[in-house]
C-alpha cells in the first residue's frame, strides 16, 4: 500500500525545500563575510598597482624635489617645489630632444658626494673652453649675454682662467653668482652624474608653470654668434 508523506500548508508564494532539490540553503553572515573579503582583496590589489605605477613613475619618468638653498636666485627660490622629467636625457641621445643644452636648468648628483643632489645651469658643453673675467662668462672667447641673471646676485665679479671642458663633461654654475656652489670651485660635472632637467614648478601655487631655460647669446665685437656642435 502506498504511503504519502503529508505536507505541512505553506502561505502562498512559499517555496518548500523539498520542491526542489537543487536550492541552496545560504548563510546570510556567511556571504557577508565572504564579499567584505573580496572587496577587501579587491581594494588592496588596486592599492598595490596604483602604489606601483607611482613608483615606477618616479623612479623613471619624473620626481618631485623640493629647493633648499639660494644658488638659483632669481629663477628658483628657497622651499619651491619642482618636477624633474628623469626620461629626457636617458641613453638615446642621438635624438635632438634628449641632448643636454646650454641653459637647461639641470638636477645633478654633486660629483665630491654623490648621496647629495644640486639644481643648476648649464654654462659650458663638451670640448668648449670657459672663462669668467670681472664676473663675465665667455665661451671659447665669446662673451655669454645671460638674460636670467639679476645684477644684484651678481657683484662679486669673479675671475676664472680659462679652462677647457672634457669630452661628456659639462660645467654648470648657480644664477645666483655669489652665493652657488658649482663647476667654479668644485670642477666639471660627469655626463652620468646629470640625471634629470628641472622643468614645472608646482609650488607655490602663484608660481605654477614651466621653467624658463632663459636667453643667452654669444658676441664678439657686436657680432651675434652661436657656437656649433656636432653629436655623434
Amino acid at each position: 500500500m502506498l504511503q504519502f508523506k503529508k505536507r505541512k500548508n505553506l502561505p502562498f508564494g512559499t517555496i518548500a525545500i523539498e520542491d526542489d532539490l537543487e536550492i541552496e540553503i545560504l548563510n546570510p553572515r556567511k556571504e557577508e563575510r565572504r564579499y567584505l573579503y573580496s572587496e577587501i582583496f579587491k581594494f588592496v590589489r588596486d592599492l598595490f598597482i596604483i602604489l606601483s605605477i607611482f613608483i615606477l613613475f618616479g623612479v623613471f619618468v619624473a620626481q618631485p624635489v623640493t629647493v633648499e638653498g639660494i644658488s638659483m636666485l632669481p629663477t628658483i627660490h628657497d622651499g619651491e617645489r619642482l618636477i624633474v622629467n628623469k626620461l629626457i636625457y636617458y641613453k638615446w641621445r642621438k635624438f635632438p630632444w634628449s641632448r643636454i643644452e646650454r641653459g637647461d636648468v639641470v638636477v645633478l648628483w654633486y660629483p665630491k658626494d654623490p648621496d647629495k643632489s644640486f639644481v643648476k645651469r648649464v654654462i659650458g658643453l663638451p670640448g668648449e673652453t670657459v672663462e669668467i673675467r670681472n664676473g663675465v662668462v665667455y665661451i671659447n672667447g665669446y662673451k655669454l649675454e645671460e638674460n636670467y641673471l639679476d645684477s644684484q646676485y651678481n657683484q662679486g665679479l669673479a675671475n676664472l682662467p680659462l679652462k677647457k671642458i672634457d669630452e661628456h663633461y659639462y660645467f654648470v654654475m648657480g644664477d645666483n653668482r655669489d652665493s652657488s656652489s658649482d663647476s667654479r670651485y668644485w670642477g666639471l660635472v660627469p655626463e652620468k652624474y646629470i640625471y634629470g632637467k628641472a622643468f614645472f614648478r608646482f609650488w607655490p601655487i602663484d608660481k605654477i608653470g614651466f621653467i624658463d631655460r632663459g636667453a643667452y647669446e654669444l658676441k664678439l665685437d657686436g657680432i651675434d654668434k652661436e657656437l656649433e656642435r656636432s653629436y655623434k
